[in-house]
């Protein structure tokens, strides 16, 4: 039998460059919407909403209405929609997956591994990233914040996964890129963790994961070195 049967992804900043997408969008919509009569430098309205995302989290989906209603004490409905249409084209320019990942994940497959996807993200927005990126023929489940209303490091969301999956803690892995919650909440329940690290926006210095990787190539060659020794 083997050592390692399934393997479980975070999402954004480990199967999709999420926060390059995320810059990307927002600066095309700053532009947008001051060319649109916004009467500021566009780089002072990124500026403010991402100030706006650090208080109200990353997948608030009226952070544009709370920006104009903040600097213009109402909404302008062309400003809003130049904004809007802005960010879509910019977001669907830059959402892809990191390199190898694609390659990874074929090879995965090849070798007849379960895969998973556990994201903090709401259903739709997941869901939409998953598509737009089409990564999603590639996963048998996909675990979002809908699935369990709890959010990793919680143990329910992994548990969830390899239940559906049909595989035991201990034969699976769980690849993501904050440690705080990817590789916490998969010890908790007995997992191998693997740190991705060519996606850490934190600065991270100690990943505590059983592993950690630069390149998702290197995931596979974990798992057939775990499959070997077993």
């Amino acid at each position: 039998m083997r050592k390692v049967e399934a393997l479980v992804f975070d999402l954004d900043n480990t199967l999709v460059d999420f926060m390059r997408m995320k810059r990307e969008a927002v600066r095309a919509a700053s532009e947008a919407m001051v060319g649109a009569g916004l009467k500021m430098k566009p780089e002072e309205v990124y500026e403010e909403i991402f100030k706006i995302y650090e208080k109200e989290g990353i997948e608030d989906q009226t952070v544009f209405n709370k920006l104009l209603e903040k600097i213009l004490g109402r909404i302008d409905w062309h400003i809003l929609a130049a904004g809007i249409v802005a960010y879509r084209k910019a977001k669907e320019a830059n959402l892809r997956p990191y390199p190898n990942i694609r390659k990874l994940l074929v090879e995965l497959l090849k070798g007849g591994y379960k895969l998973a996807v556990v994201s903090d993200a709401p259903r739709l927005q997941a869901w939409t990233r998953l598509v737009e990126a089409t990564l999603d023929p590639f996963f048998d489940v996909v675990i979002t914040y809908e699935d369990t209303y709890e959010r990793k490091p919680a143990a329910a969301p992994f548990t969830k996964a390899l239940t559906l999956l049909g595989v035991e803690p201990q034969r699976s892995i769980m690849v993501g890129d904050w440690a705080e919650r990817d590789v916490v909440g998969a010890k908790t329940i007995g997992m191998i963790t693997v740190f991705a690290r060519y996606g850490d926006s934190f600065g991270t210095q100690n990943s505590g994961a059983d592993y950690e990787v630069d390149d998702p190539m290197e995931i596979l060659h974990i798992v057939e070195r775990l499959n070997s020794d077993g």
